[in-house]
């Protein structure tokens, strides 16, 4: 029994871009089922005449039911009122793969050295404008895929991409070295450069991404030029680190120092005495031994020098040069007595002395600590080992 209506909807798979029912010639009041991501062209007599969109929709043909065969017989059965329907789909295609088929070379624009580079990636696709894609590029073939509209696009997109990267990595002084960073703007640019001609044909360019550049890694002129540029910037990074390293050293003798000078001053705090006492112990020892001590009026010089120190710096600048000046005199220097220092007050005592002219204690010939046992070497007035004040204060 012959079917008064057809009904007519997708039956395709979402590869596809646009897919042809196989059912031509029906008869009127067909029913139509478009889905909500398609949409659909009603041909007629060879004309596109309208567009569906989601929905069903009734189609109106000259093709009569019980009459067709009679209005057919002058055509030998074969209805003149030619019909069928294209279904585009409009769903965004993603994971569509590009890539260039050869090498494009331009001048690197900061060195101006001729490099030559491959790139690819992936791009995602929509058909846009229905009628033009139909009409552009399907004609009266029953299908367009995937595959076989990357095929249409191939050329363009190689004579493209190569001349709008090339054109990009000039105008935007992009590095060939830092290219691979910098992959997100030159997709974002390639896209607008590239939408236009897409839309031509009724297919919008959603997504561009360029994900791999291939360097000439490998090309002795490259590998020579990426030595020079790495080179340039070893030589930068080692004066930096030269520079760093001085100001280490610099910082770590500053420390010393002050190292030092705290550590003098706890040695002076300890044994009693002050900076200002220590350079008069010093000045006062080095005027002694001085090859002039020996003459007076350089003794002289000395002693005048000295004028005004401290008391205990006095004491000792006399002590000083008494061993000097007695020195000089008939008595042999290996017969002179040194001097000592009283254990009980600390007062410093001419050699010889057998009791302090301070204190009136009898004297010994090393004087110690009472406390500690630590040998005396100078005067003063407390032990500097353990501290205890000596007797006779």
């Amino acid at each position: 029994m012959a079917r008064i209506a057809d009904v007519i909807k997708y039956e395709g798979d979402n590869s596809m871009f646009i897919w042809k029912h196989p059912c031509e010639d029906f008869n009127t009041f067909s029913q139509l089922i478009v889905h909500q991501s398609q949409e659909a062209i009603f041909f007629l007599n060879g004309e596109a005449l309208d567009l569906f969109g989601a929905g069903r929709h009734t189609l109106h043909t000259q093709n009569i039911p019980l009459l067709g065969k009679i209005l057919n017989l002058p055509t030998g059965g074969e209805t003149p009122f030619h019909c069928e329907v294209y279904f585009i789909n409009k769903t965004e295609q993603m994971a569509v793969k590009w890539g260039t088929d050869s090498k494009l070379q331009f001048m690197e624009p900061n060195y101006r050295f001729p490099i030559q580079i491959g790139a690819s990636g992936e791009m995602s696709l929509r058909a846009e404008d229905s009628r033009k894609l139909l009409i552009r590029l399907v004609g009266t073939e029953s299908l367009l895929e995937q595959p076989k509209l990357v095929t249409y696009f191939r050329a363009f997109l190689n004579t493209r991409v190569k001349a709008h990267l090339a054109q990009t990595i000039r105008e935007r002084q992009i590095n060939i070295f830092e290219i691979d960073e910098r992959l997100n703007e030159l997709s974002e640019e390639l896209r607008a450069r590239l939408f236009g001609d897409f839309s031509d044909y009724g297919v919008a360019l959603e997504r561009f991404f360029v994900t791999t550049v291939v360097k000439p890694d490998g090309e002795a002129s490259y590998e020579k030029f990426k030595e020079l540029h790495f080179r340039q910037y070893a030589d930068v990074a080692e004066a930096n680190l030269r520079q760093s390293v001085g100001v280490i050293d610099e910082r770590t003798q500053a420390q010393k120092t002050v190292i030092a000078a705290e550590a003098a001053a706890q040695k002076r705090s300890i044994e009693g005495y002050t900076y200002r006492q220590e350079r008069g112990f010093d000045v006062a020892e080095a005027a002694a031994q001085n090859e002039g001590a020996g003459n007076f009026s350089a003794a002289g010089i000395g002693l005048g020098m000295m004028a005004g120190v401290g008391g205990a710096v006095g004491s000792a600048v006399g002590g000083i040069f008494g061993d000097a000046l007695g020195a000089l005199g008939d008595k042999p220097e290996a017969d002179a007595a040194p001097d000592i220092f009283c254990e009980s007050c600390g007062a410093r005592i001419l050699g010889g002395a057998a009791f302090c002219d301070e204190c009136g204690a009898p004297l010994t010939a090393k004087p110690s600590c009472r406390e500690c046992g630590h040998i005396f070497e100078r005067e003063g007035k407390f032990c500097p080992k353990c501290g205890a004040k000596r007797e006779g204060d």
